[in-house]
């Protein structure tokens, strides 16, 4: 179990939040390691997935000589050529995104079961916890990256503009066996999306809510907002703060507690920016914006653009007010 230390001094929503949560050193007991071992997997995958898509510069300049010199047999082939290894990396990430909707499967199985109540379940089993934290902080660092690099859709557009054309001159493509045009559709759905791992996990989260009738709705709803509101309580106590061994924890938790306050928009029926959720909204904005603004411009914009009931007459005035872009 991750160091387990108490807040002596607060008392948020009947101890929701009063503890904190190891996101550096937290590691499995006997209980968590099956689960634990097969969600770690994935989550080293994760690494190489993000510095993959960090280092995609794309092909662009080979593309605007294509399309320019369209009779030039050999601009068309160096065209080609660049943008075939870089759609087998926009499949490889869109192959990750299923892998990471069963870890996800596999947490919320862990984590939300009758055993004990949600928090509990995270005070007990830290080492989930963190692994849960971090496909929240993943699937938010992904979207960021993608959003800001508008060649992954050129390219793939491209290459399917080519092979609709080679299609229609009887032209064989070796490589559509990689990609076939099911495969494509599938591709096309998800880069199509502004936030695609988000709504890959939000959707995955709200299947499992549906799948998994026996388990309440309260227990993976809790789990979200204890996770959002111990990640506030953390980024805003002094003494908590102090303990993080890297300034990097800091942004984790940030995208951590935006991240569990979008899936929690999306599963509870009500949304996250009601009076009765169980998130302190205003607090949780107040904190994002207590940073660096170049740090949380983008998971501002997620809360903007990405949940649910933002806009639903429920949400104050206030809570609106505090997202409109300045």
């Amino acid at each position: 179990m991750g160091n387990l230390i108490k807040v002596l001094t607060r008392d948020i929503d009947n101890n929701t939040g009063n503890f904190f949560l190891d996101f550096e050193n937290a590691q499995p007991s006997e209980a968590e390691r099956a689960v634990w071992e097969q969600v770690n997997q994935v989550l080293l995958e994760a690494l190489v997935v993000l510095d993959d898509l960090q280092s995609y510069h794309g092909a662009g300049e080979e593309i605007r000589q294509a399309i320019q010199n369209p009779q030039k047999k050999q601009v068309q082939e160096q065209a080609w050529a660049a943008v075939l290894p870089l759609v087998g990396k926009l499949k490889r990430f869109y192959e990750f995104s299923l892998k990471l909707e069963g870890s996800l499967h596999g947490l919320l199985t862990a984590l939300t079961n009758a055993r004990c109540p949600p928090t509990q379940h995270l005070e007990q089993e830290q080492a989930l916890a963190r692994q849960f934290a971090q496909i929240l902080h993943f699937t938010l660092r992904f979207d960021e990256l993608k959003m800001t690099n508008p060649a992954i859709q050129n390219d793939f557009s491209y290459y399917r503009r080519t092979l609709s054309r080679m299609r229609i001159n009887n032209i064989t493509a070796e490589e559509e066996n990689e990609v076939n045009n099911e495969m494509a559709n599938r591709m096309s759905l998800f880069y199509a999306n502004a936030t695609p791992m988000l709504k890959t996990l939000s959707d995955a989260t709200t299947k499992f809510v549906s799948d998994n009738p026996d388990i309440p709705i309260e227990n993976t709803t809790d789990s979200l907002s204890t996770m959002a509101t111990v990640c506030k309580v953390m980024l805003e106590t002094p003494e908590y703060r102090r303990r993080f061994a890297s300034e990097d924890t800091v942004s984790f938790c940030l995208r951590v507690m935006v991240g569990g306050i979008i899936l929690y928009d999306f599963v509870h029926p009500a949304g996250a920016f009601v009076k009765t959720a169980k998130i302190d909204m205003k607090g949780c904005i107040k904190v994002l914006k207590e940073q660096p603004p170049n740090s949380v411009e983008g998971l501002l914009n997620a809360l903007r653009y990405t949940t649910k009931h933002l806009h639903d007459e429920t949400t104050s005035k206030q809570i609106k007010h505090m997202l409109q872009v300045n």
